[in-house]
């Protein structure tokens, strides 16, 4: 296993209920998703924000850090890569959970590209359910499986542009149809002509998920 570490936010309150912890996409990096914290945390004044850099450094890429390498959608390949990189991910949700005095109930997962796929595979197979998971521009990996390894069922919120030349729009809808096959569900929304990105209709959707899903407002 490969330690983890990144930018954190501090909540605004000065006291942390809640802990989001955010994975980037591939070839980015903690802090640029971080941005999506700052943009959140005014509404959500009591929520620490913790967005790891990946294990691995992207070869060629400064600054750049992969959760696993990937040059095609191979789902084979996506899967190994998800489980290989789950220990390091799930020591960071732990150690920050701990750092805030919080409790597995207390955490919601947000994730991006290759990021969502992190967020996915962690936030089902845990003790205890988080509050949400939110996912942008993602993948299910390991669909077929997901309902034997299945240990909790937390909303879930997917989010894909329909313009998406990377991952396309449907491996949502696949994400959501793997979800519903495994005895679980998924809401998701489709922005209108956003890339590889998120929208502002994503940004404002997304907000609003975690602060309901904080709330108790989604169980």
């Amino acid at each position: 296993m490969i330690l983890i570490d990144g930018p954190r936010i501090a909540p605004k309150s000065g006291t942390a209920k809640k802990l989001v912890v955010l994975f980037h996409g591939y070839g980015s990096n903690g802090a640029d998703l971080a941005g999506l914290a700052q943009a959140w945390a005014p509404s959500v004044p009591d929520v620490a924000w913790a967005s790891p850099d990946a294990p691995e450094p992207v070869p060629g890429a400064p600054g750049g850090y992969q959760w696993f390498p990937i040059s095609r959608l191979d789902p084979a390949a996506m899967e190994t890569g998800v489980r290989g990189a789950h220990a390091s991910a799930e020591h960071f949700v732990k150690s920050e959970l701990q750092r805030w005095g919080l409790r597995p109930q207390d955490l919601l997962l947000v994730g991006f590209s290759q990021g969502t796929m992190m967020a996915l595979h962690t936030g089902l197979r845990r003790d205890i359910a988080p509050a949400g998971i939110l996912g942008y521009s993602g993948a299910l990996p390991g669909p077929e499986r997901l309902k034997d390894e299945l240990t909790v069922r937390p909303p879930i919120l997917l989010i894909h542009g329909d313009r998406d030349d990377v991952l396309p729009v449907g491996m949502t809808l696949m994400a959501a149809q793997g979800l519903a096959e495994a005895g679980h569900g998924a809401e998701f929304h489709i922005s209108q002509g956003i890339p590889h990105s998120i929208g502002p209709d994503g940004l404002e959707l997304g907000g609003r998920f975690i602060a309901n899903a904080f709330a108790g407002k989604l169980a």
